[in-house]
């Protein structure tokens, strides 16, 4: 940060142009008044007297010069860079007063004029440091990085103890992403001058790039300890301690910002952020919309508002709150972005396309642009081309991991003939039980396949129909020709709506986990429903997709044997499930094996969109899915059964997007079924 411009150190007052030595002397004293009140930071007492002089002698040199000298430290720089010019009228060979311009008109965004007074000053006194200095600080707003390092050399060169050379020029090596030198800057700032603020501030900004968040928090502290009232510094240690997931401590440190400038809008943006992380959604609206009361064209700040409404289910306002960030920075991708998807989520489809066509316009390496237009194309049925941008997600997958292999992707150009292939899992195990009906396929393309799988899947897979190898993830490779993902086959395959391998059953159970639960279940005596009303409180739409018990209980009736399918129990369903003559065999399921067996013994398997739902539907058995007003992709829109499974029937939410509307459709449809149905 650039120090503001200082008061000559050496100022020696020029004979004052008034006739007569009595009227010169009390001219000269007057100005070494206003001068001395000036340097003892009595701005306005100095301002006064500065202004008394020039009504006794316009073209005082000293007055003008140094009044527009003051007008820079009191926020005035257009009356700055007048006086400093009428005072370069008067005399043009005074190195400072260019100096001092130049500030003036830095302050006015006037950047290259500001370099060019800059210039003239250094032409005058070649060895003028301050002037050096001030000029990389041009140079550096003008972002011509490289020239502003020069200028701080030569500062450093001409005063090596020169502290705010260091930092400013760290600065640039800041913005310049040379991150090691610029802390290198720093130290030396700080070396010189112990309590430089701006330094450890800098510092600080620099360690969070460099992901050192701990040093950064020392850092911040180290620059409020020298200025207390540091805003600037409190927040950013916020931002650091947000990052380090220490919330509370981050909460406070906005505080105390907030309590220095309670004008500071991006420190209430920024709490905002951190207590919509603590899910304290209503507490962070507040907070950004203070924000955006302090600062309207805040776009950051009517973003953050759009995320935190979404999560809150108020998807029409967080549409208006996204259109706003992108009115206010007509760029902002991730806010086009997320408003597609609001819109999405809202089935306002006529918009959502042009939204993350814009986003791409804008960023077209964006992958999390691409990757929601692929789930928009494939949830409407357009396979084709969501597929190709569902490779995005690939890249999104990746995203900071080294899983780079020297062998080529296939993606279905190259023959596999004689070839080995590594097909490789990226995502959910879901995913995973869809798309492995495709490793047949590519056994039929003359390839040998590896096929990896996690630990929960590995027994499932072991009589999957195409497999040459079944590697469980993180266990050392064989060598192989290609590799590609189990989600990039239906890329590779072309697949559309009408191409899809739905053939089932493609996974089979075991005989012996069959027999061993179908003792544990004991004799038949009603038909048998299998039940899944909640999946991973770890995925992302988990609040969407599962079910409370309680509520779904108040649709069972004892005209069935009802058995939990599922491992994972909530607190929250635990009391209704005790309550119920829900079978649960829970921690007995060791891995999918356990629960296909399970399932085979089923006569229906009702289950909200989890794993569970997918492996019923490749077993091929009656398989009914709770679905979402906005299902995940693979189930489409509308339809009430699945191209992929055609043993799967679907329930949908309603626009309501309640539950008791599916509930009571499921329920009448099992009153339907007929009581000779019988497991297999």
């Amino acid at each position: 940060m650039p120090r503001p411009p200082q008061i000559p150190s050496r100022h020696k007052p020029i004979a004052a142009s008034a006739k007569g030595q009595s009227g010169q002397a009390a001219i000269i004293a007057l100005l070494q008044q206003a001068f001395a009140l000036h340097q003892q930071g009595q701005l306005a007492q100095g301002q006064a007297l500065y202004e008394q002089v020039l009504a006794k002698d316009p073209k005082n040199f000293d007055a003008l010069h140094l009044l527009g000298v003051l007008s820079i430290q009191t926020q005035h720089p257009a009356a700055a860079a007048d006086l400093i010019g009428r005072a370069i009228n008067i005399n043009p060979n005074h190195a400072a007063a260019y100096s001092n311009r130049g500030n003036a008109l830095k302050a006015l965004k006037r950047l290259d004029e500001a370099v060019a007074s800059y210039d003239k000053a250094i032409r005058l006194k070649p060895d003028y440091a301050e002037a050096h200095s001030n000029r990389g600080n041009a140079l550096l707003d003008l972002k011509r990085l490289d020239e502003a390092i020069v200028s701080y050399d030569r500062a450093i060169k001409l005063k090596p103890d020169y502290a705010e050379a260091y930092s400013n020029r760290g600065n640039a090596f800041l913005e310049l992403k040379r991150l090691d030198e610029a802390i290198v800057s720093y130290d030396q700032a700080i070396k010189l001058k112990p309590d430089h603020a701006e330094a450890y501030y800098s510092r600080g900004v620099t360690l969070v790039e460099l992901g050192r968040l701990e040093q950064a928090v020392a850092s911040y502290d180290l620059a409020i300890n020298a200025r207390p009232n540091y805003a600037e510094a409190y927040c950013n240690r916020g931002n650091a301690l947000k990052e380090l997931e220490q919330l509370d401590q981050a909460v406070a440190s906005y505080d105390q910002a907030l309590r220095i400038r309670p004008d500071y809008a991006q420190a209430y943006s920024n709490r905002g952020n951190a207590l919509k992380t603590l899910k304290r959604l209503d507490d962070a609206l507040v907070d950004y919309d203070k924000a955006i009361s302090i600062e309207p064209d805040y776009a950051d700040a009517y973003y953050n508002r759009g995320v935190a409404l979404v999560e809150l289910g108020r998807l029409e306002q967080a549409v208006d709150s996204y259109e706003q960030a992108i009115r206010c920075k007509a760029d902002y991708v991730e806010a086009h972005t997320n408003l597609g998807n609001t819109l999405f989520q809202l089935k306002r489809f006529e918009n959502v396309l042009a939204s993350y066509d814009q986003a791409i316009s804008i960023r077209p390496d964006y992958a999390e642009a691409q990757w929601n237009k692929s789930l928009y194309l494939l949830t409407t049925g357009d396979l084709a081309q969501g597929f190709q941008l569902y490779e995005w997600g690939r890249a999104l997958a990746r995203r900071g991991a080294s899983n780079q292999f020297l062998q080529p992707l296939w993606l279905g150009a190259e023959s596999l003939a004689g070839k080995t292939i590594l097909l490789q899992v990226e995502q959910g195990l879901g995913d995973c039980i869809q798309f492995c009906r495709y490793v047949k396929l590519v056994n039929a393309l003359g390839a040998r396949v590896l096929l990896e799988a996690p630990a929960a899947l590995a027994r499932l897979f072991e009589g999957l129909e195409g497999v040459s190898a079944l590697l469980q993830v993180g266990q050392v490779r064989p060598d192989f020709d290609y590799y590609t993902s189990l989600l990039s086959l239906p890329l590779a395959f072309k697949t559309t709506l009408t191409t899809v391998p739905n053939s089932t059953p493609y996974l089979t159970t075991n005989p012996e986990k069959q027999k061993i639960w179908a003792e544990r279940l004991g004799a038949k005596t009603k038909p048998r429903i299998g039940l899944v009303w909640s999946g991973s409180t770890g995925h992302k739409n988990d609040h969407n997709r599962s079910v409370r018990l309680d509520a779904l209980t108040q649709y069972l009736t004892d005209r069935f044997e009802y058995v939990c399918l599922q491992k994972e129990l909530r607190e929250v369903d635990r009391e209704a499930l005790e309550k119920s003559e829900i079978k649960n065999f829970g921690a007995e399921l060791e891995d999918f094996t356990d629960t296909a067996a399970l399932c085979e013994l089923m006569d229906v398997v009702i289950s909200v969109d989890t794993s569970v739902a997918h492996l019923a539907g490749a077993l091929g058995k009656p398989t009914w899915v709770l679905l979402p007003y906005v299902p995940d992709w693979r189930w489409l829109l509308e339809r009430a059964d699945s191209p992929w499974y055609p043993s799967v029937k679907l329930y949908r939410q309603e626009a309501d997007r309640a539950w008791a509307g599916v509930l009571e459709r499921v329920a009448a449809d099992l009153l339907r079924l007929k009581p000779s149905v019988n497991a297999s």
